[in-house]
């Protein structure tokens, strides 16, 4: 890495008589190229502006549509015209192995124009002489053939930490974590496997530990790429929590010898652990990004490579014989962008509003039981100084054990381990299960379901009840804090009177990570008693949402 230095600066001092020389007027360009240029890149950064969309325009070629950028020497970058080129007519692309990914890259590039005779030099040569009377500010597009260093983007770094667990030609595969976490907070450690599309099949598999982070209850991480999905990014979200006590330096990645990467057939070693380093703080984790961010030397902040480039796509190609087509076409595969004042206000106004998302929301809930009297009621509380919600479910108590029977049904949706990356439940595809026996023999029987969703992992130690119902449309809930966590399904019975069984049939309204969808039954061997309790759960619940959403 260049550090390329703009400063100190030094602008010409004019006077009468003053013999003005190129070096004069060159030094005046420089001085205010310099100056501008530093400003750009300290208070813009580096990345697209506006435009510069890469579209592919047939099997081979890709245009580029016009627009602006600013690399990371702050120098400004436009295309005044969409250009269509061809890959393999392109600087760096070679033509050895078509099956892989490129990236199409854009660079300052300057160009001499409108050629005039030097009349100067011709004084003291004989041949004839010609300069370049403009310098055109241009740009050059070319291909790379190799992922960058996450380490190359230095204001990613100031806010997560990303190290490469395994590289070759064909696959690369990426852990990331934070920089900064408060004590006792859920954080995500992402896993992201990137491939070509024509690579073999990959597993990967390694245990997970962690200094002072809780990892030990989630064991091993698996990612087992799925036999009928083809894609060439894969991105596995592990929640784990820091240590409640704990502050300073803490670890959390691969434990050593746990990890196995199968391409295909082939078994790859990897010997060595790799860990990422992130620090357990007390004060807030934005505070302490803008803390570093503001603290860094003017040489940190304007440290470039020497010819910097700003990667406009991710292009996938698939080779077809002898030759390639390109099958997909990702802009701006690492958010290389530069926002203007305007969308940074706009941006700013909604930080104040939050998102179920922002934080981990801790769920309690219960279930009560009323007179046989009462009506079916559904009672929720949100705490926001502790964002907690709490759900009590109260049913009407049965006279007889004899009326009721109760149980819960696993119905298989897939064939997958838990931390597959890839969803195999596919949408709008139904899952019947095998019969049932409710109990009660032959004859007239009323059964009622309920999408059950159970916590059984790590935060279950804060939860006071890890069981909730979903009864009728879960739909109504969607957007709200009380979301299923679990896929949108509806859900049907089939009753056989005469041999005292039922099957419960599930069908998938969106593709899904789960291999099971866990099913609540109640048979009611009073048909018109059970049909007024369903009802009047249901009105419950619809009329608890309508409420939130209000």
């Amino acid at each position: 890495m260049k550090k390329t230095r703009y400063y100190p600066f030094e602008r010409n001092r004019y006077f009468y008589g003053k013999l003005l020389t190129v070096r004069d007027f060159e030094s005046e360009q420089k001085y205010f190229n310099d100056k501008r240029r530093m400003m750009n890149r300290l208070l813009h950064g580096a990345g697209v502006i506006t435009g510069l969309q890469v579209i592919a325009v047939d099997d081979k070629s890709v245009s580029v549509e016009m627009g602006a950028a600013i690399d990371a020497l702050g120098r400004e970058i436009i295309i005044s015209s969409p250009v269509t080129l061809k890959l393999s007519m392109m600087d760096g692309f070679t033509n050895n192995e078509y099956a892989k990914n490129v990236y199409l890259c854009i660079a300052y590039d300057e160009k001499g124009k409108e050629p005039v005779h030097s009349v100067a030099n011709a004084a003291i040569r004989s041949d004839e002489i010609s300069e370049y009377n403009r310098v055109l500010e241009s740009y050059r597009l070319f291909i790379r053939e190799d992922a960058p260093d996450p380490a190359s983007f230095p204001l990613n770094n100031v806010m997560e930490q990303t190290s490469v667990l395994y590289q070759d030609s064909q696959v690369r595969i990426l852990q990331n974590t934070p920089r900064y976490v408060n004590p006792g907070q859920l954080f995500e450690m992402t896993l992201r496997v990137e491939k070509t599309l024509q690579a073999a099949k990959v597993f990967f598999q390694y245990e997970v530990v962690g200094d002072q982070v809780d990892a030990e209850s989630y064991g091993m991480l698996t990612f087992n790429e799925p036999l009928d999905r083809q894609e060439t990014e894969y991105e596995i979200k592990v929640l784990l929590r820091a240590g409640r006590s704990s502050k300073g330096k803490s670890r959390v990645g691969v434990k050593r010898d746990t990890a196995v990467l199968r391409i295909g057939d082939k078994q790859v070693p990897i010997a060595a652990s790799s860990m990422n380093e992130l620090n357990i703080i007390n004060n807030a984790v934005k505070d302490q990004w803008l803390e570093d961010y503001v603290n860094r030397s003017l040489e940190d902040s304007l440290e470039s490579s020497s010819e910097p480039c700003i990667y406009l796509a991710k292009i996938n190609l698939l080779q077809m014989g002898p030759t390639y087509i390109i099958e997909k076409v990702e802009p701006v595969p690492f958010g290389e962008y530069v926002y203007n004042a305007s969308a940074l206000h706009k941006l700013g106004q909604n930080d104040g509003v939050s998102s179920p998302t922002d934080s981990p929301i801790v769920t309690k809930s219960a279930v009560t039981r009323l007179g046989s009297d009462k009506e079916p009621e559904l009672k929720v509380a949100y705490n926001r100084e502790n964002n907690e919600l709490s759900f009590n479910l109260g049913l009407p108590s049965i006279q007889s054990n004899d009326d009721m029977r109760t149980g819960v049904v696993e119905i298989p949706v897939a064939s997958l381990n838990k931390f597959t990356a890839s969803p195999f439940g596919k949408g709008g595809k139904s899952y019947v299960s095998d019969e049932i026996e409710h109990g009660f023999g032959a004859g007239d029987t009323y059964i009622v379901t309920g999408l059950e969703e159970v916590s059984n992992d790590y935060i279950s130690d804060i939860l006071s009840n890890s069981e909730q119902v979903y009864y009728g449309a879960s739909d109504v809930f969607k957007g709200s804090e009380f979301e299923p966590s679990g896929p949108e399904v509806k859900i049907g019975t089939l009753v056989y009177p005469r041999k005292g069984t039922f099957r419960i049939g599930v069908r998938l309204q969106q593709p899904t990570e789960a291999t099971n969808i866990r099913i609540r039954w109640w048979a009611y061997n009073k048909p018109s008693v059970a049909r007024e309790a369903s009802s009047a759960v249901e009105n419950s619940v619809r009329e608890a949402a309508s409420g939130r959403e209000e």
